[in-house]
């Protein structure tokens, strides 16, 4: 049987070329996209906590699969990863069509052991349910290969093409492909494309890092505010702590009041005020995003 095979791109890829496969097929690979000696501090950093993880509770999670969270807070590693340009660069050209701000979604470590099965295919969108409208894309993913990915040892099934489906088409085994990589490559898709993790029949773990992004007026999968706390936040770099959520989501969206005594603080301020001690950081120049957006008649 003929699988269809994923664009493959270099480490030198702009988020102009990610972008254009992401909009087409869905997916696509960028190889060797973490440099060796970071691939290794990962490792280090992350695995400590992957053997610690008890295996899901049914075949969606999968019975031989573990999923280590709180990835950002864990791992130094995982948060140069967040922040890289070419994934940051390419999701405000693809996410930001439908948001002021993109945001944080997930970190986790995702490893297959030998004798899982396949996972059921499905649309990682559907996390909202069916509330979306097809035409808004609400996340790009990433899976960074921890170990080498194969077809032998579970690559994840990737089905080209199927972001553009219609809701109801199932894809028959013909057009479902196999995103196998080497490790420190990147698997890179949308929320919309049908996937799935594969069966490991190959007596050694696969391991994959999955990162993503999703727009900034959604409710994230893992709640970043509970794994990585003020306290743990306030030693990040400014642009990770608003990527967990730690800035407004748009003009009025994100605001709170400090829980102090009656007149010893101010009454509203953004998120950033809390590792500043500023208010004046409000909204961050989205006010004028958002008036200049209604004035199209974007809203």
């Amino acid at each position: 049987m003929t699988r269809p095979s994923l664009t493959h791109l270099s480490p030198d890829a702009t988020p102009a070329d990610i972008v254009a496969v992401l909009r087409a097929d869905g997916a696509l690979i960028i190889d060797d996209a973490m440099a060796p000696r970071m691939l290794h501090r990962l490792r280090d950093e992350i695995m400590p906590y992957v053997r610690a993880t008890p295996v899901g509770m049914d075949d969606f999670t999968g019975r031989r699969t573990t999923r280590t969270g709180a990835l950002a807070a864990r791992s130094a590693a995982c948060r140069e990863l967040i922040l890289d340009p070419r994934l940051t660069g390419a999701c405000e050209a693809f996410l930001l069509p439908f948001a002021d701000r993109y945001q944080l979604h997930l970190t986790q470590l995702i490893r297959i052991m030998d004798g899982q099965g396949v996972q059921p295919l499905h649309r990682d969108r559907l996390a909202w349910g069916g509330w979306l409208r097809p035409d808004i894309e609400p996340q790009l993913n990433t899976i960074w290969a921890v170990t080498d990915f194969t077809e032998a040892n579970g690559a994840t099934r990737v089905v080209p093409g199927s972001n553009r489906w219609e809701e109801t088409r199932v894809p028959d085994e013909s057009e479902i492909g196999f995103a196998e990589m080497r490790a420190g490559s990147v698997l890179v898709y949308s929320g919309s494309v049908i996937h799935g993790g594969g069966a490991n029949v190959s007596g050694a773990d696969r391991c994959g890092l999955n990162i993503t992004y999703c727009l900034g007026w959604l409710r994230q999968e893992e709640n970043q505010y509970l794994a990585c706390p003020p306290e743990v936040a306030k030693d990040f770099a400014p642009e990770l702590r608003d990527l967990l959520g730690y800035a407004m989501g748009s003009y009025a969206l994100g605001y709170f009041t400090p829980p102090l005594p009656p007149g010893e603080g101010p009454e509203v301020v953004p998120p950033e005020w809390l590792f500043s001690g500023r208010a004046e950081a409000w909204g961050d120049g989205l006010y004028d995003r958002v008036a200049a957006r209604a004035a199209e008649g974007a809203m």
